[in-house]
């Protein structure tokens, strides 16, 4: 297949701020468009999958007490995850694996990666260990609802080993992705998915008759989902040439990834403990209140996983390369460009949820023991979330932008500035509009994140501003505004069409989604959007793959 080249594009290039030149993808880009096509093929498998999931587990488990309660506790493990293996560890590790296999060829890497899987197996099961023993007593729960609190912290204790399976995975598909095998990586949200789709068929089919029955099946899901994620990557490491040893010495670029990881921890720790306290926070609220708003996110991350996550992925080494080899104008570019695919993409998405965020929550979930009222409590919370949603896409390219560089410690001091911002309006909030006023809080301080991180990326590397994406951000707007008047016409129309609420949804679904995706896409060309022609050039790649 031959590869895309971008040399004669039909619309005008933004220019290069330090040489006035025209931006296009560096050789670099060009080459791995095809791995942005592979990761946004395979994790929109897994998003779809995750959907399935999300609504079987709506009408499995509902959006009630129990069903709270294990999102509270399944967010546990989680945060530590994301704290120890997905966030400063994956940040850390990346370049330093990029400078071992450039020094010292794959012996040295496979070399590096024992040590440090060493270090997060031993550290990971530390802190498992002491987390099952600390949540089996009573000591940390409050004393108000203690029957409430005790049933989260029971499903805790049960949910808490996945921590060690999934820390483990991520740093394996760390080093597949530098190692250029980005499939197996994508791959690793699938697994998870099925296995807990399996559990929940097998508690649906009657192997549990009460809700808390069910969701313990859910449990042994996560788990099993947990260990496939964690055995695979290894198995394509092991044919790569890896041979695993346990290894804790304390080498030298072990240390150095343990000096970057600090400040990384830090400001992951802020910002993971900022989600978790918004999730405590809507558990206590109300019996509902951390389930809708669990469902509400899951939708609102649909189209972030697909392309934002998938291009970050596969743009981040790249940064980092050009990071390391001092190709500044390089690095700008290619941050640029992969800043533009991401709004390209959520500006619409984030548009379209909000308009037609009702039948999408009603067709999805409810049904069984989820309720119309829990779609009521669902609507508003996922409208809210999705006006973050672009921001939030920003952010997770900016920060890595920061990590290329080394620099951890501009985004813990962003990261702090979040925390207390959320967590300030979340208490003046919650206690008059409760579960939406959660989301607002949310979504306020992730839009002054973005502002805050990109003003000083573009200090601290002014090759890096955002200035020369404006204008085709405005015309992006634009086009949304388009799609969304197109689209809330069609769905106020069908409303009063049908007698029948679930025809008009299937309609709206079916019918009014790929007739918005028309409509933004076709003002994209008659505005002349840059990055349209990447995006067809990447949805073509996509087709092709899927019909071969």
């Amino acid at each position: 297949m031959k590869c895309i080249t971008w040399s004669r594009p039909r619309s005008p290039p933004v220019n290069n701020l330090l040489t006035g030149a025209p931006v296009r993808w560096t050789p670099a880009v060009s080459k791995h468009l095809k791995n942005i096509g592979v990761v946004s093929l395979l994790t929109l498998v897994s998003r779809v999958l995750g959907l399935f999931r999300d609504a079987l587990t709506a009408r499995v488990i509902g959006a009630d007490l129990d069903a709270s309660a294990f999102f509270t506790a399944f967010r546990l493990p989680n945060l530590f995850r994301r704290l120890l293996a997905e966030g400063s560890l994956t940040a850390a590790f990346v370049p330093t694996l990029q400078e071992e296999l450039r020094d010292r060829g794959r012996p040295g890497a496979f070399d590096l990666l024992s040590n440090v899987t060493s270090w997060l197996l031993l550290v990971s099961g530390t802190v498992v260990g002491v987390a099952m023993l600390l949540f089996q007593g009573d000591w940390l729960l409050p004393t108000a609802d203690a029957g409430k609190w005790r049933l989260a912290a029971d499903l805790a204790v049960i949910l808490f080993p996945y921590l060690v399976l999934v820390s483990l995975a991520a740093a394996f598909s760390a080093a597949l992705q530098v190692l250029e095998r980005f499939t197996e990586p994508a791959l690793s949200p699938i697994w998870l998915n099925l296995a807990m789709i399996a559990a929940l068929g097998a508690a649906g089919l009657g192997f549990a008759d009460t809700t808390l029955g069910r969701i313990h099946w859910l449990c042994a899901g996560a788990l099993a989902g947990g260990f496939f994620q964690m055995a695979i990557p290894a198995a394509v490491l092991v044919r790569e040439g890896w041979r695993p040893q346990f290894d804790l010495r304390a080498s030298p670029r072990v240390r150095l990834i343990a000096a970057l990881m600090l400040p990384g921890i830090f400001g992951t720790a802020i910002y993971q403990i900022n989600q978790y306290v918004t999730q405590v926070l809507a558990y206590h609220v109300s019996n509902s209140a951390a389930a809708v708003m669990n469902y509400a996110t899951r939708l609102m991350e649909l189209p972030i996983g697909v392309f934002s996550i998938a291009i970050a992925t596969v743009v981040y080494p790249l940064l980092a390369r050009h990071a390391a080899e001092g190709k500044h104008e390089d690095m700008a570019t290619d941050y640029r460009k992969g800043l533009g695919l991401i709004l390209l993409i959520n500006v619409p998405a984030a548009a379209g949820l909000i308009v037609l965020g009702e039948p999408i929550i009603r067709l999805l979930f409810e049904g069984g023991s989820f309720t119309p009222e829990h779609t009521r409590m669902t609507v508003p919370l996922l409208q809210i979330f999705a006006l973050g949603m672009p921001f939030f896409s920003v952010v997770s390219l900016t920060t890595r932008a920061f990590y290329a560089t080394r620099d951890t410690v501009t985004p813990v001091k962003v990261a702090l500035v979040n925390f207390v911002l959320n967590a300030g309006l979340c208490f003046a909030l919650m206690g008059t509009f409760g579960a939406p006023g959660l989301a607002t809080a949310s979504t306020v301080a992730v839009v002054v994140q973005t502002v805050v991180l990109q003003r000083m990326l573009s200090r601290h590397q002014p090759g890096l501003t955002f200035g020369p994406l404006w204008a085709s951000l405005v015309k992006v707007l634009g086009a949304a505004l388009v799609m969304c008047a197109v689209t809330g016409g069609g769905w106020l129309l069908l409303r009063n069409a049908f007698s029948t609420t679930r025809i008009a949804d299937l309609v709206a679904v079916f019918g009014l989604i790929p007739l918005a995706v028309v409509t933004f896409f076709g003002a994209a060309w008659v505005l002349r959007i840059e990055g349209r022609e990447e995006l067809a050039a990447l949805a073509g790649k996509l087709i092709g793959r899927r019909n071969r």
